[in-house]
């Protein structure tokens, strides 16, 4: 067998993993990066992220050509839906995606090693693949395996009608009903997609509202856009499982009600989407065989320095505890190894920006209003929506608006939350103000180009104070 030696190993070559493996490199280190499957990239590149994003894009632009471009003059006839271009066209930017990351690893002298791996000790890494095993010696290990859909007890996953969201981006064609278990991000996006394309669509969900913890006046204004675009909701509900008769399947669901039993309910379905979240995958790594701690959710215990509980072996991105997002497991993993290396990498989670890319798309940074009230601090609002905002009016995208919340003392920016056109875009100027320090007063006074659709913040910003220009 052979034995290959470097001075750090990444497990799984997802977005922290082919990330941090690159900076690893560019530090100066011996560098390789183990991922199972064949192509680079994880799951935010092969079945989450980037192909979900794709379709969505897609279907926005059917939808737009399809009953919005004719009120601005542009006339279209015949428009309609191609799936297997679609789904092509998806699969082809994951191939390009995931073959750039190749070259990357190339040119930065990274050696990928496909195969699924497992401590022999916290100084050696068995990785196996047919026909042949090879063992990875290291002075460091960063384990990278990021997470898996949560499947329900009541509906385990078959891949054919309890699909989970790797599944629910390859449809080959349009279900005629379609439930969906969950209304976070993930639940709503794809969502929009089917819907999109035709089907009808309800959304199961156990909290009272979309998008649980996200800013309660931009979930309920995200409620009434996707209620408009034709889905369906039951708030308060837990899906019971399914009831077959004949050729007819049924998702069964229970509905909480003040002060009386639980109503019971039942919506036909051709296929279940259950998206309730995701959990930390660790596969069969053998942590517990070296004494790495995990805690009761199965996520890798680490310190400040992404540690585990072995001194060579670290931990980032969705395994720790914290958002299980792309750009943050990115964040961990640079900073993880940069502190390898002896430098000060850091994590600032307080701006790590959230984002639903529905349309209208939502983005936020920092916290909410109900958090600053529920910690009882003191903080101003600024508001302004993008029906007041030119170039919103130009683009014929005017619903949402951007919301600021600034420290009523100090005016220090604590949280931005923006629903409407190019959300996901917008919410980086946020970011940076809060990761600067910025007031309401420094985003209000810097200049934006016009007509933009940035210029709400600014409008926003000089909202806190009560001076908004255009509202």
């Amino acid at each position: 067998m052979e034995t290959m030696e470097f001075d750090v190993v990444f497990i799984g070559a997802g977005p922290a993993g082919y990330t941090g493996a690159i900076r690893a490199a560019q530090l100066g280190m011996r560098v390789a990066c183990v991922e199972k499957e064949p192509k680079l990239g994880g799951t935010c590149l092969r079945v989450g992220c980037i192909p979900s994003k794709t379709l969505l894009d897609a279907t926005e632009k059917l939808v737009l050509a399809r009953d919005h471009l004719a009120p601005i003059g542009v006339k279209c006839s015949g428009v309609s839906a191609d799936i297997p271009t679609m789904m092509a066209r998806k699969n082809k930017v994951v191939e390009t995606l995931s073959g750039g990351i190749a070259g990357l690893f190339k040119k930065n002298k990274v050696t990928h090693v496909t195969g699924t791996a497992t401590f022999k000790s916290s100084t050696e890494l068995l990785v196996q693949s047919s026909p042949q095993a090879v063992t990875l010696k290291a002075r460091h290990f960063i384990i990278a395996t990021g997470s898996v859909p949560i499947e329900l007890p009541d509906l385990p996953f078959d891949g054919r009608v309890i699909i989970n969201s790797d599944q629910a981006i390859a449809l080959e064609k349009v279900p005629a009903q379609m439930v969906v278990v969950g209304s976070g991000a993930i639940g709503l996006e794809l969502s929009s997609v089917w819907r999109r394309l035709g089907a009808d669509v309800t959304v199961l969900e156990l909290f009272p509202s979309v998008l649980p913890g996200s800013d309660e006046e931009m979930a309920r204004l995200m409620e009434r856009a996707m209620k408009e675009q034709g889905l369906k909701f039951h708030f308060n509900s837990q899906a019971r499982g399914l009831r077959r008769e004949k050729n007819q399947l049924f998702v069964r669901y229970s509905t909480k009600v003040a002060d009386r039993p639980d109503e019971e309910g039942e919506l036909p379905a051709d296929v279940v989407l259950v998206a309730v979240g995701r959990r930390a995958f660790t596969g069969d790594l053998g942590l517990q065989n070296i004494g790495v701690k995990t805690d009761t959710r199965g996520r890798i215990e680490v310190d400040g320095h992404f540690r585990t509980s072995i001194e060579n072996i670290f931990a980032v991105g969705d395994v720790i505890a914290g958002p299980m997002l792309a750009h943050k497991a990115e964040e961990d993993a640079v900073a993880c190894v940069e502190r390898i290396a002896g430098g000060a990498g850091h994590v600032d989670y307080n701006t790590i920006p959230f984002v639903v890319y529905t349309s209208p798309e939502l983005a936020w940074v920092g916290r909410t209003q109900e958090q600053l009230k529920a910690a009882g601090v003191d903080f101003k609002i600024g508001k302004f929506r993008f029906a007041a905002n030119s170039r919103a009016i130009c683009m014929n995208d005017t619903f949402g608006l951007v919301k600021i919340l600034a420290d009523a003392k100090t005016d220090r920016v604590l949280g931005v939350h923006i629903l409407g056109p190019q959300a996901s875009s917008l919410i980086a100027e946020a970011v940076m103000a809060m990761a600067m320090g910025a007031s309401s007063e420094d985003i209000a006074r810097t200049c934006h180009a016009h007509p933009t659709l940035p210029e709400a913040l600014r409008e926003a910003a000089l909202g806190v104070d009560g001076r908004t220009i255009n509202a």
